[in-house]
């Protein structure tokens, strides 16, 4: 039998325990997805990295922990790991709510707000209009800050955008393009994407549209990104658009498309539609600003179809951890790859190491681990192509299966069983996505935190992220196989909590 090469990096987050810092008892909260204190978050805005700082906007509703009207919270960070909450950076205004959008550096001050000003561009959504059906209620304005993101003051020219008559109408993504010494804002136009350039942030020309008859259309196209990544020492566009509903396990995620941009026209050069996340808890990614040649995404780790219920308090939903994107090479198609950024190694702390060891059937490692936290990190690596599974459990029968079946040659994430389920009837499924790697040893990579697994395989080639809900903490750790399967190694790390940093 010919051999396989699967890698997969794994990271769950599990159940708190009484271990955890002393600000963070709540079931549920994870010690190194960011999460606001309090209240409602969704999409992350305005991620920019500025004066050694990463800047984290956000969707923030701060008067409930259901959706409503949105502000841009603000949190901010040195590693992408430990975030500080901010105080809110936009609030409502007679324009409207302040939805999605992003922020860039105007190192060449192009605006004229100062030199090296932090510019927000985002969309006004006026709820009056929007009852009204005028089919103009989103438009797009600016925002800017001299002091690092600390205060923003409101351009007096808003919107910059006018709607043309375009419902869903939203949440700019604003990149500079060097060549022609220009910005390009990449904009959502309902079921197909729209670029705007401008010299200076403040008048904006309409340039093309792309998407009417590419990628998936099972919802409303939402957040999309565009930047270059270099591959096989050529520049390759990638457009990333994020869709509600219309994902490969129902409700929102995001697509992505390859191709060409030459400060114009976007093209595709895309076959089939691809998938940023086949699991159902990764929404409205896009990238950091500012990074340098790094190209680091991070995603609002929830989905519409419940994000509402989730059974979490005083706070709904959380982030994704940051990864880096890449490309690769399979056969005669280019996919996009993300793994977790490197920042994340520093949270290792003691463990095990083993070798050359044979599963048949089970390998429990619940006592070896020794670890009451439920924050691990999991390296392991096989040559065998066979079924296999990770299974996370506690007392009470909890179950949250991860694994690779042979036969479909898919990796699944199983949560029927994973504890709290009951809030959304649509929650407890398996979910599965397909092996796109052809080669031959199995690697995978297993983090845990507190409520969600996201599963980074082949490198980052296939990618899946769901959030889970155990009844108390997960204490139990089994990797099975009823074929049989050979370890070449297995290395297990603690993490590091909050209140151990």
């Amino acid at each position: 039998m010919k051999k396989s090469i699967i890698s997969i990096l794994l990271i769950v987050t599990l159940a708190g325990s009484k271990v955890l810092a002393q600000d963070f008892k709540e079931k549920y909260r994870p010690q190194f997805h960011f999460t606001p204190k309090a209240n409602w978050m969704n999409d992350p805005n305005g991620m920019v990295y500025h004066n050694g700082i990463y800047h984290l906007f956000y969707q923030y509703y701060p008067d409930a922990k259901v959706w409503g009207p949105m502000h841009w919270g603000h949190a901010t960070s040195k590693d992408m790991i430990s975030w500080k909450e901010q105080p809110i950076a936009l609030y409502p205004d007679s324009l409207g709510y302040i939805f999605s959008g992003s922020a860039v550096v105007d190192k060449n001050n192009t605006a004229g707000f100062g030199k090296d000003a932090l510019v927000a561009i985002f969309t006004h959504h006026d709820p009056v209009q929007e009852k009204q059906k005028t089919g103009k209620h989103e438009t797009q304005s600016i925002a800017y800050s001299l002091d690092d993101g600390k205060t923003w003051t409101k351009y007096k020219g808003n919107p910059v955008v006018q709607n043309p008559g375009i419902s869903d109408f939203r949440d700019p993504k604003v990149r500079w393009f060097e060549a022609q010494k220009k910005w390009i804002m990449t904009l959502a136009s309902k079921d197909r994407i729209t670029f705007y350039s401008s010299p200076d942030l403040k008048s904006w020309s309409r340039e093309s549209d792309f998407g009417a008859k590419e990628g998936g259309h099972g919802g409303v196209w939402e957040c999309p990104d565009l930047f270059p990544i270099k591959h096989e020492g050529k520049d390759v566009w990638v457009l990333i658009v994020n869709i509600n509903p219309g994902g490969p396990n129902k409700g929102s995620a995001g697509q992505y498309f390859l191709g060409n941009f030459d400060g114009k026209t976007f093209t595709s050069n895309s076959k089939e539609t691809k998938w940023l996340d086949y699991g159902t808890d990764n929404y409205a990614a896009v990238t950091f600003a500012n990074t340098g040649g790094r190209n680091i995404l991070m995603g609002w780790m929830s989905n519409w179809q419940y994000a509402n219920q989730v059974p979490t308090d005083p706070w709904r939903s959380a982030n994704t951890i940051a990864r880096e994107l890449g490309l690769k090479t399979v056969g005669n198609e280019i996919y996009l790859t993300s793994i977790p950024v490197k920042e994340l190694d520093a949270l290792n702390s003691t463990g095990f190491l083993l070798k050359n060891v044979k599963v048949q059937d089970q390998l429990d490692l619940t006592e070896r681990a020794k670890n009451k936290s439920g924050l691990f990190r999991l390296d392991l690596t096989t040559e065998s192509k066979a079924d296999f599974s990770i299974v996370l459990s506690n007392e009470v029968g909890n179950e949250l299966i991860v694994g690779y079946n042979k036969a479909g040659n898919q990796y699944y994430i199983d949560r029927i069983k994973s504890g709290k389920v009951d809030f959304e009837k649509g929650f407890a499924e398996k979910h599965t996505a397909p092996r796109l790697a052809t080669g031959s040893k199995i690697s995978l990579t297993l983090l845990a935190d507190v409520a969600s697994v996201e599963l980074f395989a082949d490198n980052g080639l296939t990618v899946m992220t769901d959030i889970f809900f155990p009844d108390t903490p997960i204490s139990k750790f089994h990797i099975k196989s009823v074929s049989g399967i050979f370890l070449d190694t297995l290395q297990y790390k603690s993490i590091k909590s909050r209140n151990d940093r």
